[in-house]
């Protein structure tokens, strides 16, 4: 998913989260090995080929594919080194930083606990102290706005806040822990033990409450856990997260091939999600870890929608006649509908300003202390400052450029240090649509770029060798972040800390930019516009710094900066119109696996934004 004075009892709370965060990673790994069968070791790279509008490597996939499927750790250890090796050879994204995090709030709030798995603040938590302004409201100053409020179609954190607040989960974290969960609208958290794990995990029950009241009036049924599965399965929009439950439900990435073709059928989809009395029963193609599985039924995406409301609105109806038209929309079909049964019901979305939500007086589980939560969007800084010294917003967000106005003033909390499994990147685009508005000419005249243009590996690394990872993790970053190889992040099983990095290196930048495109790039030189999200200003400080750093080395390479509100980046991003972006990667799942399918399988987010194809069949 995309991310958007310290007391010695806040160290200690950081320093607690880290061991529980390590302790359950290693804990994740151990269920992987419960129910995952044997396969074949990895086989030598091949190297990979130009093919004029992208690039591939056939080893990939399969590689990435093994990885998830291999019990034997050693195995899946040079597997994942080996995709790691990969990785750096064909550059397809240069990993910038692994940061450490922070959290801004006042004293007066009460009740915050921090998962790094978790999208955004969980105000059913939370409350205030009798002293605090506006008591029973909890106001959250951010930058940018969700994309959408549709579960089946988000996968950015600004959305998945929202979302997680007005739709409850079969089951949750529990608290702090990413491999510990408790029953929400399951009665029960299944397991071998209490027979609800059958058949080497590949059948999983999951007896459903009764009781729980809608937002819409209703109450949540096994069917509508059902019919909130299919409809991810069905939708499977372009970029978005039913990868995740497509791989192990029906053994594929995706409904569709390479051509948009549908490669799935009504009648798997339908099998592998099933009601019978109160029951709803997955049914799982391949054996899969099962804590994983849990983990992915935790968030956003595999929120339970009541199917009236959701149908209502003009979502897939649940029959199968003519499933295939609502395969890939092109909009959310519940872009603002509240279909949810969570803590919190939706008030009102003021686009480019706020979003406010108000207490579900009858969630099943006892309503929240805060009758109001909001989330604004302020980009401004000195604004959000502002709101935070008079007491107007609870919990900020805070560049780290500007930490040191901050701490140490009284009634403001800081915790730091948090263990996180992010990353950020930037990413080459190696197929960009030719109707970009960033390209220039869209030639290689000195006035634009080719929409092919970063398949050029010399082009690629000319950029990989022109940012500055040092400054930007001592300036930028304030020390708060690692620069570490890609794609995965340090903490995670199969991490290889011996794997290179890129470093700032100019000299090696031009001997790349005079090899790429035959010479043509050094000698008509190129034109780029790169995009930040306004307010990020650490994906402003990379930018300006590639913008530096490129042009001081030929007068012919000319760079824009140009900031853009986040839903403007984010659907450019999708639809391939970026050259390059840069961008934040918060895990779904503690494993190398959710870094390597994203960020390299020819189905993965990123991979396929970009063009990076790597299929074998290619």
């Amino acid at each position: 998913m995309v991310r958007k004075s310290v007391s010695a009892i806040s160290k200690t709370v950081a320093a607690v989260i880290a061991v529980i965060i390590v302790v359950a990673i290693v804990a994740a790994i151990a269920a992987y090995m419960v129910t995952i069968p044997p396969s074949a070791p990895p086989t030598t790279p091949t190297t990979p080929t130009r093919t004029g509008v992208y690039i591939k490597n056939p080893e990939v996939d399969e590689l990435i594919e093994k990885g998830i499927m291999t019990i034997d750790p050693a195995e899946r250890e040079k597997i994942y080194y080996t995709l790691q090796k990969i990785y750096y050879e064909d550059v397809p994204s240069v990993v910038l930083v692994q940061p450490l995090g922070r959290h801004w709030e006042r004293t007066w709030v009460q009740g915050w606990y921090y998962n790094p798995a978790f999208p955004g603040t969980y105000f059913y938590a939370l409350s205030k102290s009798s002293d605090a302004k506006n008591p029973d409201t909890m106001i959250v100053a951010t930058i940018g706005e969700p994309e959408t409020l549709d579960p089946a179609w988000a996968y950015d954190t600004a959305s998945g806040e929202i979302i997680f607040n007005m739709y409850d989960t079969l089951i949750f974290y529990d608290r702090e822990h990413v491999d510990k969960f408790i029953p929400v609208i399951a009665e029960v958290v299944p397991s071998v033990e209490n027979g609800l794990v059958r058949d080497n995990g590949l059948t999983i029950i999951f007896p459903i409450r009764e009781g729980i009241k809608t937002h819409y009036g209703g109450e949540i049924t096994p069917e509508d856990v059902e019919y909130s599965f299919e409809r991810l399965m069905v939708m499977d929009r372009d970029g978005g997260p039913s990868w995740m439950l497509l791989e192990p439900l029906l053994g594929v990435e995706s409904t569709r091939d390479e051509e948009g073709n549908i490669v799935v059928t009504a009648e798997q989809i339908d099998r592998a999600v099933e009601v019978e009395g109160r029951n709803v029963i997955f049914h799982l193609a391949k054996p899969y870890p099962l804590t994983v599985f849990f983990q992915i039924l935790s968030q956003t995406w595999s929120s339970i929608i009541d199917k009236e409301c959701a149908i209502t609105h003009g979502a897939w109806p649940g029959t199968w006649e003519n499933w295939t038209e609502y395969n890939n929309p092109a909009e959310p079909e519940l872009q603002e509908a509240d279909c949810g049964s969570g803590p919190f019901m939706l008030e009102a979305w003021e686009h480019g300003k706020q979003v406010s939500l108000v207490r579900f007086d009858n969630y099943f589980r006892g309503p929240a202390q805060l009758k109001r939560a909001v989330v604004k969007s302020v980009d401004e800084w000195s604004t959000r400052k502002l709101m935070f010294l008079r007491g107007d917003a609870d919990i900020v967000y805070v560049p780290r450029q500007y930490i040191e106005e901050l701490e140490g003033i009284e009634g403001i909390r800081c915790v730091k240090n948090l263990p996180t499994i992010q990353n950020d990147a930037i990413f080459f685009t190696m197929k960009i649509d030719p109707t970009s508005p960033y390209i220039g000419s869209g030639k290689l005249d000195g006035e634009g770029i080719p929409p092919d243009f970063f398949s050029d590996i010399d082009v690629r690394l000319g950029f990989a060798y022109a940012i500055d990872y040092d400054r930007l993790v001592n300036e930028v970053f304030l020390g708060e972040a690692k620069h570490v190889p890609g794609p995965g992040v340090e903490g995670l099983p199969f991490f290889n800390p011996d794997q290179p990095v890129y470093t700032l290196d100019l000299n090696k930048a031009k001997e790349h930019f005079q090899r790429a495109w035959g010479g043509q790039v050094w000698e008509k030189g190129f034109k780029i516009v790169i995009l930040y999200n306004v307010g990020n200003e650490e994906r402003k400080a990379v930018s300006e710094m590639l913008k530096e750093n490129l042009e001081s080395l030929n007068p012919k390479f000319k760079v824009e900066v140009r900031a853009v509100e986040w839903p403007i980046y984010l659907k450019a991003m999708v639809r391939g119109q970026l050259p390059v972006f840069i961008i934040g990667w918060l895990a779904d799942y503690p494993d190398m696996h959710n870094f390597a399918f994203p960020y390299m399988h020819s189905r993965g987010t990123f991979a396929e934004w970009q063009g990076y194809v790597t299929p074998a069949q290619e």
